[in-house]
């Protein structure tokens, strides 16, 4: 078990402002390089992750250090896997000390970014660090909840922080009864060596998804639901 604390990061608030369509040199973006600098100034984004042996592979389930999960396709990714890397990131919780008005929607709309931006320079790094110590080849991630409901259950995040340990405690981050983490600019998964990429998007069907990062792949989704 590893826990990262020390995750350096600059905000780019040019690029930011960009992202929240908030021109420059106005009133609103005062404001927001306001909540720039106070992101600057609290920010401790966080990481922490675990090595772990496999088990056992069931038909549609995989058994992690005496911890079984249930997902046909995180089983078929896993098919030629010994270990893996059980992972939580986040934005930290000192981002949810700075004072924001819950009914300016703009304003929670540009600190909800700027987290989400925190989160992102995070979860690089803990990559890099992940490649670099442990002299990883290719690589891709799952996330419970991500994709459509049957791809890797939200449920399964009982038995993912179970699998994680002491590292939610020691970094912050809550599992509420509704499977939802806080802070909500947190990300756990589990991470795994493979020959071809993967995204849980490809075997999405969830075609208006805001945050889709790949199309999906009808071949895949067929490989994976009808073999």
């Amino acid at each position: 078990m590893q826990v990262l604390r020390e995750i350096p990061f600059d905000l780019d608030s040019p690029s930011l402002m960009k992202r929240a369509h908030v021109a420059q040199n106005c009133a609103d973006a005062v404001e927001f390089e306001r909540f720039v600098q106070a992101a600057r100034s609290v920010g401790r984004p966080k990481a922490g992750y675990r090595e772990a042996f496999i088990d056992l592979k069931g038909e549609q389930t995989v058994t992690i250090e005496g911890i079984t999960f249930t997902s046909r396709i995180l089983r078929k990714n896993l098919e030629h896997a010994e270990r893996v890397f059980a992972f939580l990131v986040t934005c930290g919780r000192e981002l949810d000390q700075v004072a924001v008005d819950g009914d300016d929607w703009l304003a929670a709309f540009w600190w909800d970014l700027i987290k989400g931006e925190l989160l992102s320079v995070a979860i690089r790094h803990l990559a890099e660090h992940l490649d670099r110590k442990h002299l990883l080849p290719q690589t891709s991630s799952m996330h419970p909840g991500s994709g459509d409901a049957a791809v890797w259950p939200i449920e399964q995040q009982r038995q993912l922080f179970a699998l994680l340990g002491e590292i939610p405690e020691q970094i912050g981050v809550e599992l509420t009864d509704t499977y939802l983490m806080i802070p909500n600019k947190t990300v756990s998964g589990i991470r795994f060596p493979t020959e071809n990429s993967f995204r849980s998007c490809q075997v999405c069907q969830r075609s208006a998804c805001p945050n889709r990062a790949a199309a999906l792949d009808e071949a895949l989704w067929a490989t994976v639901w009808h073999e």
